[in-house]
């Protein structure tokens, strides 16, 4: 602009410099730009820009553009400058109305915005953005004199505080940062620790009115003895009770949700459970509340997506851009709040989720506990039940649960003989390392799914150092000896069992890695090959490592002695191993049976070959699989290993080791041992149709012969989230 601003200056005379802008001899002459961007304004296209010669790309994305909302703090403020100011020009006024029944109807329109803001902070929005937007919370002493609207602010700001809290700990807010920011804002006070007393004594206020109006309608008296009303209306006296105090419960009932998953040892699930039923039921208030509500408001057309309150109408108290400012250095986002009905169902969600929570048996099985995180993630919870999960169940103060030692969760594991002393087991280098890999595990399982398979991958090579180094220990432990004592020799067999449960975790994790991607809409059709191969060779290394752990924790019961009574348990394990290794081979089979049939389609119909001008498909087998290759998982695995084995596929072989088919007869021995679990039978009923359909699919490919020009096969994700379906058609 200087340039340009240069060049004109030659060309012609400058106007006279208007009297706003001053000469100063020490500063430099000013110069008039408005004819220059009055010029470029004229002349620019949309997505052009007017800038100088050394204006670079860098700059570009450090640049504000002027007048964008997104980007320009200023464009949408109110025109106060101050709290205080806005206060002055009577936008946050006690009363809200000197009309007693507008001022409930207010104050209610103030609630249920403030339910809006609520959830849309949850979703990952800043206070400052949402419920700091409200001159109530940010100036609470004002509103003392408003009993109803004061202990609810105090409630709020409270369980937001506790919210906090439990992110932040839980640290799992590095996905969603702006979260935890407070930006200086009046989160705590002393008062808020006696929130839920102030709370209680106006919901008893409005109850005995509420039952004031039920006695008056039964007996059909006209007026209302020792009770002031909290309106002038007396027909609509007890509808605005009720809305009043399924509101006021709402808040009462979820604090004490947040209160009692807080306490340790999971003390307080059971108790939870209880409010969370209460939270789920004054929600369904709530919503019988609306009709009501929107039935003594002035508005006629009412827009379900954009209303932040149950009756229509705007709240006062508000103001979008007095707290801007606090975001700096940072431009403020768009944020667009959640209607109030979406807000209803975030936090109907949100409390089925921590319901799921709260009744999870405090089972120390590894093995459980993983199962119940990934069954938990697949309904997509949101970083508020993520949070809880991790930072008051999982792992409290190094923890399982806050009562179990991961060196017992582990010893537990491996079925550990008596011999092994448990603070020489404990304090044994190895299991240390493993404990804190476990934890950062659970830890890792509690993020959300993008930021999940990112740090699985690259927690793998934690998990394969470990390995090799427990490999090489026990190699130079016990590799040169041949005769030793019996003590000894168990040492060594706890050693081997430790590396085993290692190396299968470290499947399990890569297994879970792959399938992710799925998830994340990571791999394109032509891709599907490489990555159902790879899964194969991950499942059948898992099953393998699964079968020698259980047959080494075997070999050392047996030489421990079991009692008779103890065999029954034994039994039911191995039935348990049994079914999970069955399930496992499902996998394989799948797995298998899908890469086979899309290299056959590669090698004799040439499709599902993505041939790019960008990368090879070895750079995308890398690109995929980089993080598995480094912490060789599995070993000696690469791209020309695929390439040779899907190269030589055909299909007289897919035909003859019909992989689809056995699982068919694999299902029906699983139904009966998966009876009590229903996740798990819905699982067989998805992998049994996946099966199934490929089956038919695989036939019909084979009948036409998979080079038939006239064949068109392509793959759908309609059964099961991870392994395809084929869908053959004939143009």
């Amino acid at each position: 602009m200087e340039a340009s601003s240069s060049s004109s200056a030659a060309a012609s005379p400058l106007p006279p410099l208007p009297p706003s802008i001053p000469i100063s001899s020490n500063q430099g002459v000013w110069a008039d730009a408005s004819p220059l961007l009055a010029a470029a304004c004229r002349d620019l296209q949309d997505g052009e820009l007017v800038h100088g010669e050394n204006f670079s790309l860098f700059a570009a994305m450090s640049a504000l553009e002027i007048m964008d909302p997104k980007m320009d703090s200023g464009i949408e403020r109110s025109g106060y400058n101050s709290i205080e100011e806005a206060i002055e020009d009577g936008v946050a006024p006690i009363p809200l109305s000197l009309d007693r029944t507008l001022d409930v109807q207010c104050s209610i329109d103030v609630m249920d915005h403030l339910f809006s803001c609520e959830a849309t902070w949850h979703k990952g929005h800043t206070l400052a953005q949402t419920l700091f937007t409200c001159i109530y919370l940010m100036r609470m002493e004002r509103t003392s004199s408003h009993a109803i609207l004061n202990s609810f602010c105090r409630i709020l700001r409270s369980t937001c505080n506790a919210i906090i809290s439990v992110v932040s700990t839980a640290r799992t807010h590095e996905e969603e940062d702006l979260f935890i920011m407070s930006f200086g804002l009046p989160l705590r006070d002393e008062a808020d620790d006696k929130c839920l007393s102030i709370l209680n004594s106006v919901e008893e206020t409005i109850s005995r009115q509420l039952r004031a109006c039920k006695a008056q309608a039964m007996s059909k008296k006209k007026t209302l003895e020792d009770l002031e009303s909290l309106q002038d209306n007396p027909d609509l006296e007890e509808d605005y009770c009720r809305a009043l105090l399924c509101r006021l419960r709402f808040r009462k009932h979820f604090y004490h949700v947040v209160m009692c998953m807080r306490k340790p040892n999971g003390r307080g699930l059971e108790l939870g459970r209880k409010h969370v039923a209460s939270c789920l039921n004054e929600l369904n208030l709530m919503v019988k509340s609306r009709e009501f509500l929107k039935s003594q408001s002035n508005i006629t057309i009412q827009d379900d997506e954009n209303c932040t309150t149950a009756s229509g109408c705007r709240p006062v108290g508000f103001d979008v851009s007095l707290n801007s400012r606090l975001l700096s250095p940072a431009p403020p986002r768009a944020v667009r709040l959640l209607s109030w009905i979406s807000a209803i169902g975030y936090f109907e969600k949100l409390l089925n989720d921590l319901d799921v929570i709260c009744a999870l048996s405090l089972d120390p099985v590894l093995e459980n506990v993983l199962h119940f995180i990934v069954q938990f993630q697949k309904s997509v919870p949101d970083l508020v039940p993520r949070a809880f999960l991790q930072q008051t169940l999982l792992v409290q103060d190094g923890k399982l649960y806050g009562q179990n030692l991961f060196s017992d969760v582990i010893s537990r594991a491996l079925s550990l003989p008596d011999i092994i002393g448990d603070k020489e087991f404990q304090m044994n280098e190895f299991v240390v390392q493993l404990g804190q890999l476990v934890i950062n595990l659970l830890k890792i399982l509690c993020t959300n799914t993008a930021w999940q398979r990112r740090k699985l991958g690259k927690s793998l090579q934690d998990w394969s150092t470990i390995s090799i180094q427990l490999e090489l220990a026990l190699k130079r432990e016990f590799g040169e000896t041949r005769n030793v004592l019996h003590h000894e020799n168990m040492c060594m067999r706890v050693s081997k069992q430790l590396l085993i449960w290692t190396q299968e975790h470290g499947y399990w994790i890569a297994s879970r890695f792959l399938t992710l991607g799925f998830e994340l809409d990571l791999y394109s059709p032509g891709e599907y090959c490489m990555v159902y191969w790879y899964m194969y060779v991950v499942f059948t290394k898992l099953i393998e490592k699964m079968q020698l752990r259980v047959l080494a924790s075997s070999e050392t019961s047996r030489r421990k002695g079991k009692k008779k009574k103890d065999h029954s348990k034994d039994s039911a394990r191995d039935t348990t191993f049994s079914s999970s290794c069955l399930l496992l081979q499902c996998y394989v089979l799948l797995s298998e049976g899908l890469s086979m049939m899309l290299a056959v389609l590669r090698n004799e119909s040439r499709s599902f070959q993505l041939p790019s001008i960008f990368n090879t498909e070895q750079e995308r087998f890398m690109q995929h699989f980089d993080l598995l290759q480094k912490a060789r998982v599995p070993e000696h695995i690469s791209y020309y290993s695929f390439k040779e084995s899907s190269s030589q596929a055909g299909i007289t072989d897919l035909v003859k080791y019909n992989f689809f088919k056995e699982i068919q007869k694999i299902i029906p021995s699983l139904r009966g041992s998966f009876a009590s679990e229903p996740e798990k039978l819905a699982e067989l009923r998805r992998i049994e149709q996946v099966a199934e359909h490929n089956r038919i699919a695989l036939n019909i490919v084979s009948q036409v012969g998979p080079g038939d020009p006239s064949l068109r096969v392509s793959f759908e994700f309609t059964h099961h989230p991870h392994f395809a379906v084929a869908v053959v058609k004939r143009s």
